[in-house]
């Protein structure tokens, strides 16, 4: 992508304006531009500028290299804060979870490719905007169940508006969303080719938001999530992790028994947090609201057994065994603990 004058930049975040559109990519292609806490406060910066610069009319968010948009974020220093008692990665979500509501509430066209892989803080920093481009290579998810967190960065707002019970099986299992699923549950808005993206920032570039999609956006594919609602709903509207893995099991179908085995790979803490996480953003009166919940289950999750131990297992060791404690979800008790006000460290956004 040609750049114009940045109006911040970093090594790991490239920011500019070509015409009237400002531009931020995301520039840590080895990782998989995965967020830190530095590329969020350059990001926050551009947004924040941009937002009084009567020459910029939209914004534009892309991810450099063919992998993906963006793998979430920096896991390896959030592992040694929860095993340490370090503080650095509240500090990293609070600046993180003000600028997905900023996102959400952004007076511009804020159009973002989510070519590739878009996880965890990369669905925080594209979701929430207004022209969210999926293609045939995407791949989005909130996986945090597998390394003792939970779904955050606005995540279980959006998860608690999809059809169904869809939200419910891919908070706990961490399923993946293709192109066709994430424009059927509300994450993504057009289906365009990968191919055609730079073409369509050109478009943008010289035309309108409106143009460049008129152009560019092709028939979304089906979402097989949607089909699958015939076992998700009926399994995921129980009202407990034990119930909901219960039905599973019993399930005709192959899909729902290999969730209920997917279920049993992941921390019984986590999941049962982030079943209550998603019944209480469905009641919950705006992403703000939501985004202070999920700050209290982050601070609360920060330290604890499973969240070191999980990352452990996926990302440093990488032998896939976590041991998780408690290791059932019956031995999990009463989670309200996670969602009590933390008073003077409130997130406060709501």
């Amino acid at each position: 992508m040609t750049m114009g004058e940045p109006a911040v930049s970093g090594d790991k975040v490239r920011v500019g304006r070509r015409g009237g559109v400002g531009e931020i990519v995301l520039d840590r292609p080895r990782a998989i531009n995965a967020l830190d806490h530095d590329m969020v406060r350059e990001i926050a910066a551009a947004l924040l500028e941009w937002e009084s610069d009567g020459e910029i009319r939209a914004v534009l968010v892309r991810g450099a290299g063919e992998r993906g948009l963006c793998a979430g974020g920096d896991i390896v220093s959030i592992h040694r804060d929860a095993t340490t008692g370090g503080v650095a990665s509240l500090d990293f979500w609070r600046d993180e979870y003000v600028l997905n509501g900023a996102i959400a509430r952004y007076p511009k066209p804020y159009v973002v490719f989510m070519d590739g892989i878009v996880m965890g803080g990369g669905v925080g920093i594209s979701a929430h905007g207004d022209v969210r481009l999926v293609t045939e290579r995407s791949v989005v998810a909130m996986p945090e169940t597998g390394i003792g967190f939970v779904p955050d960065v606005g995540g279980t707002y959006l998860l608690a508006r999809t059809p169904g019970e869809i939200g419910t099986h891919l908070a706990l299992t961490g399923a993946r969303m293709g192109a066709g699923d994430a424009i059927a549950c509300g994450f993504a808005d057009h289906f365009v080719h990968s191919e055609d993206l730079d073409g369509f920032a050109e478009t943008l570039v010289e035309d309108s938001v409106d143009a460049a999609v008129a152009r560019f956006a092709r028939p979304a594919p089906e979402s097989p999530l949607l089909a699958a609602r015939e076992w998700i709903d009926p399994a995921y509207s129980a009202s407990t992790v034990e119930e909901i893995v219960e039905r599973l099991a019993a399930a005709p179908q192959p899909e729902a028994r290999a969730a209920a085995e997917a279920l049993a790979t992941k921390s019984p803490t986590s999941l049962a947090v982030t079943l209550e996480s998603v019944r209480r953003a469905a009641r919950a009166e705006s992403l703000e609201h939501v985004l202070d919940d999920e700050y209290r289950v982050s601070t609360r999750i920060l330290g604890t057994h499973d969240l070191a131990e999980g990352i452990r297992a996926q990302v440093i060791d990488k032998d896939r065994t976590p041991r998780w404690d408690p290791a059932t979800s019956s031995e999990v008790g009463d989670v309200s603990r996670f969602f009590v006000s933390l008073g003077d460290d409130e997130l406060g956004l709501a």
